[in-house]
């Protein structure tokens, strides 16, 4: 018996396929993308309570309503946006799920989709899976930036979407307000719909502000703008996020999730509608991670690789140029071989395999595990 796969060309992961590594070889992980540190114990206490106290048959589809309350309250606060938490906040199992029921509920087959690349490595094969044909564009190396330019001269009568993604992975760019002006124009007067990945919203450096498409009257009303709570609480693998649009969107993309996931984790969505109205918890976020990164720069300044400039989420990338002209999988896996330290090859984040000689480094570890890691770096 046989079938026609539908991503042919696709296999495992990178980031299986370097954290399985790191696992054998007993190498530290700075690949893949989640905190060693602990979570707040305040937020496990609120998910027991809940199991205890009876939260732990089916939510409603959407969502728990009082988490839909408190993102609401949240999005208002941030981003001066009023969203209706019935009808246009659905809770999803996860930033990457919320990321692909949109492009599910988009996309018909023979639809393009504009992809910048790098590019996080489920957004081409949601693409794929559901029809569409993927357009890639590049973004400028080093400083990782939109070319709108190239933008404008890849839209077509069958343009159906442009997938975004701030702060970005891998690269830590966010978008200015430069880009956001060219975003708008460009998608004036157009049947064009928005994908935004938010994902690392609270995890943005330097000051810089967070240009979600929520603040823009204009442009949300074309988006499905995606989010994790997994991000901002440290507790990656609870895989619980949500979606943000406009009702009449919204109610199509519930078509798809009732019949997918249909609904998420019960005692973590009550114990999450309280938790999240402690402001202070994702507000001292970018200060937290800031002296992370910085303290990651420090270290990796005794050491020959040469960082590229990061704004945001919890990578950094460093490129290697200087050590070697090696291929940068090659290299990576040289680094979890020889040296005991596990980092992710940005060249798969690019269909073509595109090799700057960079590497991406999570810096979101506790001390401990960072200095553990450049002492053996400064030997490579």
């Amino acid at each position: 018996m046989q079938f026609q796969s539908k991503l042919p060309s696709i296999g495992t992961t990178v980031f299986t396929v370097m954290s399985a590594l790191a696992t054998k070889t007993k190498a530290i992980n700075l690949g893949q993308g989640f905190p060693d540190f602990p979570m707040n114990e305040s937020l496990i206490e609120l998910v027991n309570k809940a199991m205890q106290d009876g939260y732990n048959q089916y939510p409603p589809m959407e969502g728990w309503v009082p988490l839909r309350e408190a993102i609401a309250e949240k999005i208002e606060d941030l981003y001066q946006r009023a969203v209706h938490p019935k009808t246009e906040i659905t809770v999803t199992p996860g930033g990457t799920y919320a990321i692909y029921t949109a492009l599910s509920t988009l996309l018909h087959a023979g639809d393009e989709a504009i992809v910048f690349e790098p590019a996080y490595d489920s957004y081409i094969p949601g693409i794929k899976v559901n029809g569409g044909v993927p357009v890639v564009i590049p973004l400028e190396y080093p400083s990782y930036r939109i070319d709108w330019k190239k933008v404008r001269a890849a839209i077509t009568e069958k343009t159906k979407l442009i997938m975004l993604n701030t702060p970005h992975n891998p690269s830590g760019a966010v978008l200015s307000h430069d880009d956001i002006a060219e975003l708008r124009n460009l998608v004036r007067d157009t049947n064009i719909f928005i994908v935004s990945d938010e994902v690392y919203e609270h995890i943005i450096l330097d000051s810089l502000p967070h240009l979600s498409m929520l603040r823009y009257p204009d442009l949300f009303e074309r988006s499905f703008v995606c989010f994790s709570l997994g991000k901002v609480y440290n507790c990656t693998g609870w895989k619980m996020g949500y979606c943000v649009a406009p009702e009449w969107m919204m109610k199509e993309y519930r078509k798809i999730h009732q019949f997918n996931a249909f609904s998420c984790n019960t005692p973590v969505q009550v114990a999450m509608a309280s938790f999240l109205r402690e402001k202070s918890q994702y507000l001292s976020l970018p200060d937290f991670m800031q002296k992370k990164r910085d303290y990651f720069q420090e270290l990796m300044s005794q050491t020959r690789f040469q960082p590229l400039e990061t704004h945001g989420s919890y990578f950094q990338i460093y490129s290697y140029k200087e050590i070697n002209q090696d291929p940068d999988f090659e290299f990576a896996k040289q680094l979890v071989a020889i040296h005991g330290v596990a980092a992710i090859p940005v060249s798969a984040f690019y269909q073509s395999g595109k090799d700057d000689k960079v590497l991406r480094f999570c810096f979101a570890k506790k001390k401990e595990t960072l200095e553990a890691a450049v002492t053996k770096l400064v030997k490579v």
